[in-house]
């Protein structure tokens, strides 16, 4: 079966009025913000099949087999394992991280335990899963991912000059490794209300002195200039100096697994994830922020991260993962058609041009910038046919 997809919108504030309605060729901005457009059949916005009507979670729980293919059932149950979206941040989203499929299942029963209601405001973990996830550029994008390597933090904060950052500094000086990121992190999260508001009002004043001036670390100051008057006296602004802070260019990636703090800045992309709702926040945000809980699942080892490119196996360029749930891949299509083989669940998305979908003896179906279409496993082999980009997202170990 290949359906055409209805889909939701998320208006979260940090949205753009802009980018979804560019995609989809509107040349309006939106009303309201529209930050992630959601593919799948994640119980809280789950898509419709516009063939029946029907959402994706109710059609494959009356036909799991068909849809989700046997090898997939028997590894994930009887729902789909991915989610895909497209996000559109025209600001900073909240500084954060997500659970390992072991610390979300204890979560969760914890949770459940304690009566919190599942839309509550303050509960942590909406679901049982966990939460790997890729993102690819469409636009230029930036984003701060995993604690960088103490050296650099060092050089970072002499630059700066602030008086109240030097005991931190000293710590780190003395443990430059994995347990001095994370006592110097417990403690900026942990220290008095006052402390950690003045600190970040120091912080981000020197940030902006020092920004323009920078000869390494100008991208870092500036965008911690644009956090710091966001969330004035919010400490985040100090934990976001001590991450990578990397610039994507369209058609780049960054994957996150369990543990890796992080926060999107700003950008366009195509996101793929377990099917899950599992964030921990530290601040940088008006949400719920939970720092105990969010402490109990951070890797805090000095990364060095680079951006992830596709390789191309065959006419289809994949982004590879350890992720099990899910593997992203596009087909940037020209004059001549393609075939491919589908023996799982999987969502189809056109980014530019138009491209269509067939199989066997139906017609075909056309879909053009922001459309998407759900392709079940018993399809078998499908036809593209057309001009432009179209993503794939699949599971990447079916069972």
């Amino acid at each position: 079966m290949i359906s055409e997809l209805s889909n939701v919108i998320q208006p979260y504030a940090w949205g753009s009025f802009s980018a979804l309605a560019e995609l989809r060729g509107d040349a309006r901005p939106s009303p309201t913000p529209e930050a992630e457009l959601w593919m799948g059949a994640h119980p809280r916005a789950p898509s419709r099949l516009v063939t029946t009507g029907q959402s994706l979670d109710q059609a494959i729980e009356q036909s799991p087999a068909e849809h989700l293919g046997r090898g997939v059932l028997g590894a994930y149950g009887e729902r789909l394992p991915f989610l895909l979206k497209v996000l559109a941040a025209a600001a900073p989203l909240s500084l954060q991280a997500h659970p390992s499929l072991a610390q979300a299942t204890t979560g969760f029963a914890a949770d459940e335990a304690a009566g919190i209601p599942l839309d509550a405001a303050a509960r942590n973990y909406k679901d049982r899963n966990h939460k790997p996830e890729l993102l690819c550029a469409l636009s230029e994008f930036w984003a701060l991912c995993g604690f960088r390597r103490v050296e650099e933090t060092l050089e970072l904060f002499e630059e700066l000059g602030v008086p109240e950052l030097a005991p931190f500094s000293a710590e780190l000086g003395q443990s430059p490794d994995e347990a001095g990121i994370s006592r110097v992190f417990v403690r900026l999260m942990q220290a008095p209300s006052a402390e950690r508001g003045q600190l970040a009002r120091a912080t981000t004043d020197a940030c902006r002195a020092r920004a323009a001036h920078s000869q390494r670390f100008a991208s870092e100051l500036g965008w911690a200039v644009k956090i710091g008057e966001l969330y004035p006296g919010d400490v985040g602004v100090v934990s976001a100096l001590m991450l990578n802070l990397l610039r994507l260019e369209p058609g780049e990636a960054i994957y996150l697994p369990a543990g890796n703090l992080h926060a999107y800045l700003g950008g366009t992309g195509v996101e793929i994830m377990a099917s899950s709702d599992n964030v921990l926040r530290g601040g940088l945000t008006p949400k719920h922020v939970d720092v105990p809980e969010l402490l109990k699942v951070l890797d805090f080892r000095p990364l060095h991260v680079e951006p992830l490119r596709s390789v191309v196996e065959a006419r289809e360029h994949v982004y590879l993962t350890p992720a099990r749930e899910f593997r992203l891949s596009y087909f940037d299509l020209a004059a001549a058609p393609l075939e491919v083989t589908v023996t799982g669940p999987e969502i189809w998305l056109v980014t530019s041009g138009a491209i269509e979908l067939s199989a066997g003896g139906a017609a075909a179906l056309r879909l053009e910038p922001a459309r998407s279409a759900f392709v079940s496993a018993s399809t078998g082999r499908l036809r593209l046919s057309g001009s432009g980009r179209i993503f794939r997202a699949k599971v990447a170990h079916p069972g």
